[in-house]
């Protein structure tokens, strides 16, 4: 009796631990479960919103969206169009353009290449990379903090303003970021359990390709990297010098097949941008404006909220704040300075301002329709108002693509009387359309330099009429900012051109940068 009772105690603890292990392995299926229905969730959601963001950016920022991009893409598939004093001197890497190329070839090869695709193709092409990425750093900080701190740092990040207006254009500065982001996620923050160093090397490689300045923000991470390293030598050996020149090898050989020689594009920018003092050709700002200006412009509202998450994430985080006020003050050192430069440590800021609302107890909905709000209104009013008058140009001009006659007068020419790459160009036309814009290359030290649009401007109209001495060579179309208008009103009347379009472009015209853009059309004799 003693035996079968032993037999039964030990098969009833049997089936009692098998009944335990089975619920402990259905937790740990229905949790990867959930993990799964949440990331498909954050993806659907990141897709569809960066979609929208995409759509309701119709805007202008700078001229690198265009000419930096686009344009040297479109030069490359069809053969045709402008490039810029950069790519004379070799600045400028191909690898960049030739990602939006192959896309234009495709388009091209199935003669789908309409203006409209070339266009937005790109756009949603960026959208779709900020989705990712906003998945990623919502996975990331998943790994490294509780749920509540997670999805305060996705919402902060989601609804930055300034986040909203970079990440779907085509700017270098934009896909920097992107890989940087992307990089961070692999990289061996304290807690993290998705750190991968060859991932994230080759990541900051790409980044680096792309802008040769995102070293500047990855440089005191790689020395936290190497320090906190046990095996530093392999470090070195294994994952720094192969994936930094095999990166420098792939790049130099897409920038030699293109440029038709050997070319160190990497060389070339550091030489014209920081030896030869090129960047100051196009401004300089005092030492502290990062501080005063560029840095709060770009973190927007969630500036008060940066702040108090400083104080409270500073010793979890260090690192990430480290490169931050690394970067702004490397920066801050070089005379030419923009917004979008310090564009990349944006998504670091996130998780301090997402440790911040996460703190703020019943202030939190307050929190957040605050920073809804705040960061709504500039979002909406950059992507849709503001310098959009760029652009809708361009879709006026395109029609003349469709225009065709048979003696000089009647061949559509456009001449843009702005300041140099005020618009985009051929990327938005997309037809040989014979287009001249004033040009504003910098001094290299090279014989007979001299500044066209700045000698326009010095003298609109006597620049106007020595260079179209004759009336069979006027342009058919002039397009010029109203501030403009006055000065050259002599000149438009004697030579027949009538007012055509006049296109909305800022609130807030600055120097020679109106309020509107006029296109006025020469009437040939006989003709209204």
């Amino acid at each position: 009796m003693e035996n079968l009772r032993l037999r039964f105690e030990s098969k009833t603890k049997d089936v009692k631990l098998r009944k335990r292990k089975s619920q402990l392995y259905t937790r740990d299926d229905d949790s990867s479960l959930n993990d799964g229905v949440l990331r498909a969730r954050v993806l659907v959601f990141a897709v569809v919103f960066r979609l929208i963001n995409c759509s309701l950016v119709q805007t202008s920022f700078v001229p690198d969206e265009y000419w930096q991009s686009l344009e040297v893409s479109h030069h490359m598939v069809f053969n045709y169009g402008y490039l810029t004093w950069e790519w004379k001197q070799g600045i400028r890497g191909f690898t960049y353009p030739l990602f939006f190329a192959l896309f234009y070839k495709i388009l091209h090869f199935l003669d789908y290449d309409s203006v409209y695709l070339l266009i937005w193709l790109p756009r949603v092409i960026q959208a779709l990379l900020a989705a990712y990425v906003d998945v990623k750093v919502f996975s990331l900080f998943r790994t490294l903090e509780n749920q509540d701190v997670a999805n305060w740092t996705f919402f902060c990040h989601m609804c930055s303003w300034f986040t909203w207006f970079c990440c779907t254009r085509t700017l270098t500065n934009s896909t920097e970021t992107a890989l940087t982001s992307l990089a961070l996620f692999h990289f061996p923050l304290p807690g993290s359990k998705t750190h991968n160093s060859v991932k994230y090397l080759a990541l900051v490689a790409l980044a680096v390709i792309v802008r040769p300045t995102a070293l500047i923000v990855w440089f005191p991470l790689l020395i936290y990297h190497f320090w906190q390293e046990e095996n530093k030598l392999r470090l070195i050996t294994h994952n720094y010098i192969p994936i930094g020149l095999l990166a420098v090898t792939i790049s130099t050989l897409i920038d030699c097949v293109f440029y038709g020689k050997w070319t160190l594009v990497q060389f070339n920018f550091l030489k014209f941008n920081i030896f030869h003092g090129v960047a100051d050709f196009y401004g300089s700002h005092p030492w502290h404006w990062y501080l005063t200006q560029g840095f709060v412009v770009v973190i927007g509202p969630h500036l008060p909220f940066f702040l108090h998450g400083c104080s409270l994430a500073f010793r979890r985080y260090k690192i990430l704040l480290a490169a931050i006020i690394w970067t702004i003050v490397v920066y801050s050192l070089l005379p030419h300075k923009e917004f979008r430069f310090i564009y990349p440590v944006l998504p670091f800021c996130m998780v301090f301002c997402g440790t911040s609302v996460s703190r703020l107890g019943a202030w939190r909905r307050a929190a957040a329709a605050f920073l809804l709000a705040a960061n709504l209104a500039p979002a909406l009013y950059t992507g849709l108002v503001h310098q959009r008058g760029s652009l809708d140009v361009m879709a006026h001009l395109q029609k003349l693509c469709n225009v065709s006659g048979d003696s000089t007068h009647d061949v559509p020419s456009v001449l843009f009387l702005t300041p140099c790459h005020s618009t985009p160009f051929y990327s938005h036309i997309h037809c040989p359309l014979r287009m001249r814009f004033l040009e504003c290359p910098p001094d290299l030290g090279q014989d007979g330099y001299f500044d066209e649009a700045e000698d326009f401007y010095n003298a609109p109209l006597l620049w106007l009429r020595t260079s179209f001495s004759h009336a069979a060579s006027l342009p058919s179309h002039l397009v010029f900012f109203d501030v403009l208008e006055k000065d050259i009103s002599e000149f438009l009347k004697w030579n027949n051109y009538q007012s055509r379009e006049e296109i909305f472009h800022t609130h807030f015209p600055e120097g020679r940068v109106g309020g509107s853009i006029f296109i006025y059309e020469r009437i040939a004799p006989g003709r209204t």
